[in-house]
C-alpha cells in the first residue's frame, strides 16, 4: 500500500491548481474545514443503511448508495427537491446516459454538525479554484461490499464526472484489501496512485484536469467494506437529459 501524499494546509489549494489534485489528512482536513473529530463521528453511522445500488449494469450486489443534491451560494446551503442523479455517457460509458434514482440521504445525516461546514468548505474551495459563483453540488454516499466477493468502486474505469470539483472523503474501511486511488493527467502521462485508509481522508480533484478510479476491493476476511462519501461541485446548474 503506497500512501497518501498529504500536502499541508497553507499548501492544497496551489497543489490543487496545479496539478489538478490534492490529498488531506484527516487532521488537515478538521483544521480546514472548521470541523473537529466529535463532529464528524456520528455521520459514520448513516453507511450502515443505504439501499442497494439497483442500476449496476455488471449485475453486482456489491454497492449501496444514497444520493441528495444542494446549491452553495455564498454562506448559504440549501437543499434542492430529490432529483435523478445523470451523467451523459462522454463521461460514464457504462452507467451515462440514463435518469438514476437512488434513496434519499436520510434527514439524520445532513442535519449532522459537520454536514454544512464539509460542503460550503468544498463550495469555498471550487470558489477559489474556479471563481466565486454558486455551486450545485451532488453528495452521494457510498458503501462498497464483499459479502459476495469482489467490490467495484468505479465499475466504470478510470473516468471524469462532467463537474467542476470532485472531493472523495473516505469514512471507513474495514477488512478488505485493495481500494487503490489512482489519479492520472487527463491530456498528460503523469498520475499518482495511493491508498486511502484513516478515516475522513479526503481527496480533491480538478475534475477538467485529472482522471480518477478506484481498484476493485477483496475480503479479509468473511466480509468487508469500503464506505466513501462523494460530493461533486458544478457550476452553471446540475447535468440534465
Amino acid at each position: 500500500m503506497f500512501e497518501p501524499p498529504y500536502v499541508a494546509a497553507d499548501r492544497f489549494e496551489a497543489q490543487l491548481k496545479a496539478d489538478g489534485h490534492a490529498v488531506l489528512s484527516p487532521a488537515t482536513m478538521q483544521r480546514c474545514f472548521g470541523v473537529a473529530e466529535q463532529d464528524l463521528s456520528p455521520l459514520a453511522a448513516f453507511w450502515n443503511d443505504l439501499p442497494p445500488d439497483a442500476h449496476l449494469k455488471d449485475g453486482g450486489r456489491y454497492r449501496f448508495r444514497r444520493h441528495a443534491c444542494f446549491v452553495a451560494d455564498g454562506e448559504t446551503l440549501t437543499a434542492t427537491p430529490h432529483r435523478a442523479h445523470w451523467q451523459p455517457l462522454d463521461y460514464n460509458a457504462l452507467h451515462g446516459g440514463i435518469e438514476r434514482w437512488f434513496a434519499p440521504m436520510e434527514a439524520g445525516a445532513v442535519a449532522q454538525a459537520a454536514w454544512r461546514p464539509l460542503l460550503l468548505g468544498l463550495a469555498g474551495i471550487a470558489s477559489a479554484l474556479k471563481g466565486v459563483q454558486p455551486w450545485f453540488i451532488e453528495a452521494h454516499q457510498f458503501r462498497i461490499d464483499t459479502l459476495h466477493g469482489i467490490g467495484r468502486p468505479t465499475p466504470e474505469g478510470a473516468h471524469r464526472d462532467g463537474v467542476d470539483l470532485v472531493a472523495v472523503f473516505l469514512v471507513d474501511r474495514h477488512a478488505v484489501k485493495g481500494g487503490e486511488s489512482r489519479v492520472f493527467e487527463a491530456q498528460g502521462p503523469n498520475g499518482q496512485r495511493f491508498t486511502m485508509s484513516a478515516p475522513w481522508t479526503l481527496l480533491l480533484l480538478d475534475d477538467a484536469r485529472v482522471i480518477h478510479e478506484t481498484t476493485p476491493i477483496q475480503p479479509e476476511t468473511a466480509r468487508g467494506w469500503r464506505d466513501t462519501l462523494v460530493v461533486t461541485l458544478r457550476a452553471g446548474g446540475f447535468q440534465n437529459p
